[in-house]
C-alpha cells in the first residue's frame, strides 16, 4: 500500500489538480478520459517493464535509471546522455509545482504569486534535504489521502451551492454544451490530438524519474503486480473531481481564458466554499505538488550524485554535499521558470513530457534483447530530441497530431534500424520477440486500448446521466475491463516462467 500510495502520490502533481481543472475550464468533459483512462492504461507498463526493472535492479545493486540504462549496455556515455535527458526534462514539469503554490496561496490569503511559489518551494526542500526516500514515502501517503478526500469535498461543495451534481451540469450545458462533447470548448480533441495523448502517457509516465526510481524500491514483483490492478481505479476517482469543477466553474467564472484558466480551482473554491472550506481544499491541493516536487528533487539527486557528478567530478571523500547544493539549484531552476509561465499548464506539461517518452525504446529494448548495442539507444535519443526541437519551432509540421507521435516514430524507427544494420554486420538477424506480445490477455488489452478510439461517439452530448455524457461512463468500463483482464494476465503469468527472448 505504501508503495502504491507513493506512486500514484508522485505522478498526480500539481497538473492533477490545477492543470486538470484548467484543461476542464477551457475544453470540458472531454479531457476526461484522457487522464482517466489513458493514465490508467499506463498501468500495463508497469508490468512491461516496471518488474523487469525490479528484477535486475535487486540483482546489480542500482538505484536509479540512468545506472539501470548504463548497465544494460555497457556505456557510461549513454547512462550520462541519459541521465541529463531525464534531468533537462524534469525541470518543467518541476516548475509546474512552484507555479500551482503560487496561484493556490494567492487566491486564498491574497499572498503575491511569487512569494508563494518561494515559500512552498522553500518548506519542500528543507525536508527533502532531512528525510530521504523513506520520508517522501510516508509523506506522499498522507499527502495523497487529502488530496483525493479535498478533491471529492470539493465537488460536492461546489456541486451543492448550484443544486447538485446534475443540475450544475445541465446549467453549463445551456451555457457552454460544446463542454460535454468532442472535439470540446476548444475544439482541440480532434481523433489524431486524443490518441496523441492515449500514446503520450503510456510512453512518458514510466520515464518520470521519479517513477522509474520507484520499480527499485519496490518489495516484490507481486508488490508491482498488485499496485498495476489498482491504478485505473485511482486514477478515475482522482481525476474525476477537478474536471468536473472546471467545466462548473464557468458558473461562477464564464470569462477566463488561456492561463487564467489554470486557477479555476482556488477561484471557485475562495468564491462559494467559505473560508475553511478554501482553506482545506488549498491544503489538499498543495499536499499534491508537493508530493511530486519532493520526489522529483530526491531522485534528480540520485541521478545527479550517482551519474553526472562522477564523471564531471570525483571527490576525494564521499560527501552528500554536491547532491544537496543540486536540490537547491533545482529548486532555484524550477522558481526561474515559474516566475513568467511561458504556458499553460498542459502546454508545458506535454511538451515536457514529450522529452521524456523518447528514452522509451532505449529501456524497453535494453530490457528485452540481451544483445543490444549503445549506438542505436545513443542515435534514438538525440533523434528523438532533435525531432522535438523542429517541431517546437515549427520547422517541421506535426500534421494532426501532437508532438509525440513523429518524435516516437523517429525515436523507435532510428534505434531499430540501427540496430539491425549492426546485426547484419554481425551475420545474425535473428531476433525474437517478447512472449508477451502474442499472449491472449496482452493482445485483448490492446484490443481496449483500441476501444478508446470512439470515434462514433464524436460530436455526442447525449444522453446523459447525472449531468454526465454517456461516453465518460464507456471510459469508465474500460477501465474496469482492463482492471479485470491485467488480473488475468497476472494470474497466467504466475504460473510459468518469464521467458525473456535472447
Amino acid at each position: 500500500m505504501i508503495l502504491l500510495a507513493t506512486m500514484t502520490a508522485t505522478n498526480f502533481s500539481a497538473f492533477t489538480v490545477f492543470g486538470t481543472s484548467g484543461a476542464g475550464y477551457r475544453d470540458g468533459y472531454g479531457f476526461f478520459p484522457i487522464m482517466a483512462f489513458g493514465t490508467g492504461f499506463m498501468a500495463l507498463s508497469f508490468w512491461i517493464i516496471g518488474r523487469k526493472i525490479w528484477r535486475i535492479g535487486r540483482e546489480r545493486g542500482i538505484i536509479t535509471p540512468p545506472e539501470l540504462v548504463k548497465s544494460l549496455y555497457n556505456s557510461p556515455v549513454l547512462g550520462f546522455i541519459f541521465a541529463l535527458v531525464m534531468i533537462t526534462f524534469t525541470i518543467p514539469y518541476l516548475a509546474l509545482q512552484p507555479m500551482a503554490a503560487g496561484y493556490a496561496l494567492k487566491e486564498l490569503v491574497g499572498l503575491p504569486y511569487f512569494s508563494g511559489c518561494v515559500l512552498v518551494t522553500a518548506v519542500i526542500v528543507l525536508y527533502t534535504l532531512h528525510g530521504g526516500m523513506r520520508a517522501v514515502a510516508w509523506t506522499d501517503l498522507f499527502q495523497g489521502l487529502l488530496m483525493l478526500i479535498m478533491l471529492v469535498a470539493v465537488l460536492a461543495v461546489i456541486a451543492g451551492h448550484h443544486g447538485g451534481i446534475a443540475a450544475a451540469n445541465q446549467q453549463v450545458m445551456v451555457l457552454k454544451p460544446a463542454l460535454f462533447s468532442r472535439p470540446g470548448g476548444s475544439g482541440h480533441y480532434t481523433m489524431g490530438i486524443w490518441f496523441s495523448y492515449m500514446a503520450l502517457w503510456f510512453l512518458c509516465d514510466p520515464m518520470f524519474p521519479q517513477l522509474f526510481q520507484r520499480f527499485f524500491a519496490a518489495k516484490s514483483e507481486q508488490s508491482i503486480s498488485r499496485m498495476m490492478l489498482l491504478y485505473p481505479l485511482i486514477c478515475t476517482v482522482v481525476f474525476l473531481p477537478p474536471i468536473a469543477v472546471g467545466v462548473m466553474g464557468h458558473l461562477s467564472f464564464p470569462d477566463l481564458v488561456g492561463k487564467q484558466a489554470d486557477r479555476i480551482l482556488p477561484l471557485v473554491v475562495n468564491a462559494v466554499a467559505g473560508d475553511f472550506m478554501a482553506a482545506m481544499v488549498t491544503a489538499g491541493a498543495l499536499a499534491a505538488l508537493m508530493s511530486t516536487m519532493d520526489s522529483q528533487l530526491l531522485t534528480l539527486s540520485s541521478i545527479f550524485t550517482r551519474d553526472l557528478l562522477p564523471v564531471l567530478w570525483k571527490p576525494a571523500t564521499k560527501t552528500s554535499i554536491p547532491g544537496r547544493i543540486f536540490v537547491i539549484g533545482l529548486s532555484i531552476a524550477g522558481l526561474a521558470l515559474a516566475y513568467r509561465p511561458p504556458a499553460t499548464m498542459i502546454e508545458i506539461a506535454t511538451e515536457t513530457f514529450t522529452g521524456l517518452a523518447v528514452l522509451f525504446p532505449t529501456v524497453l529494448f535494453g530490457l528485452y534483447w540481451k544483445r543490444v548495442y549503445s549506438a542505436p539507444a545513443i542515435l534514438s535519443i538525440l533523434a528523438g530530441e532533435t525531432t522535438l526541437i523542429l517541431l517546437h519551432f515549427k520547422l517541421i509540421p506535426a500534421g494532426p497530431f501532437l508532438p509525440v507521435i513523429l518524435v516516437m516514430l523517429a525515436a523507435f524507427g532510428v534505434y531499430l534500424v540501427a540496430h539491425l544494420l549492426l546485426r547484419v554486420k554481425e551475420g545474425n538477424l535473428a531476433i525474437r520477440l517478447p512472449v508477451w506480445l502474442t499472449d491472449r490477455y496482452f493482445l485483448m488489452l490492446t484490443g481496449i486500448f483500441v476501444l478508446a478510439i470512439d470515434f462514433w461517439a464524436w460530436g455526442s452530448a447525449q444522453p446523459t446521466i447525472m449531468g454526465f455524457p454517456v461516453w465518460m461512463v464507456y471510459f469508465v468500463l474500460l477501465s474496469a475491463a482492463q482492471m479485470a483482464v491485467m488480473a488475468c494476465l497476472i494470474r497466467s503469468e504466475s504460473g510459468r516462467a518469464d521467458n525473456s527472448p535472447p
